[in-house]
């Protein structure tokens, strides 16, 4: 058997308000906890509140994408904190139609047909995103944004020369 694997790790550029929110968020969680103690109950129940909120909401803002190819097919998982993971998609490269870089000129026609884009990256400047246009059974054709490494889009091109552009 003679399968290609290589895998990416991409984190995902983490907003400066998420900072603020979550300093904001457990200054309310200590402030009603105090609230409730010396008061009324009705600040221990906004205590939990805020509490599970923290610590539910906030994990799933801290965000990597492994992007793990394996003969003609890229399974993506999402990585909350470090922590969690969820496998959020699988891509067919057999079904591809192209991939390219996202500010490549081939790609106009797919995003002047509105298609339905799925975006993977790490939204960070300078960092250079591929597009990978492929037709998914249900959605029909979709667009995913990823970050591949070299050693990928060289495995991919070796499979499917004429449908990797820019490499």
């Amino acid at each position: 058997m003679n399968d290609t694997y290589v895998e990416v790790m991409v984190n995902r550029k983490t907003s400066p308000l998420l900072g603020v929110a979550r300093i904001v968020l457990y200054a309310l969680v200590i402030v009603c906890f105090l609230l409730g103690i010396v008061g009324s109950g009705v600040f221990l129940v906004g205590a939990v509140a805020f509490a599970l909120v923290a610590y539910f909401v906030l994990p799933n803002f801290d965000l990597e994408y492994e992007y793990l190819y394996v003969d003609k097919e890229i399974s993506i998982d999402k990585i909350m904190s470090k922590e969690k993971r969820k496998h959020v998609m699988n891509v067919d490269l057999n079904k591809m139609e192209i991939i390219a870089p996202l500010t490549s000129h081939e790609l106009d026609s797919y995003k002047a047909r509105g298609v339905k884009i799925y975006d993977f990256s790490s939204k960070e400047e300078g960092n250079k995103v591929y597009a990978i246009v492929y037709e998914n059974g249900q959605e029909g054709t979709v667009m995913v944004n990823i970050e591949p490494n070299e050693e990928m889009l060289r495995a991919i091109k070796n499979v499917f020369p004429r449908k990797v552009l820019d490499f």
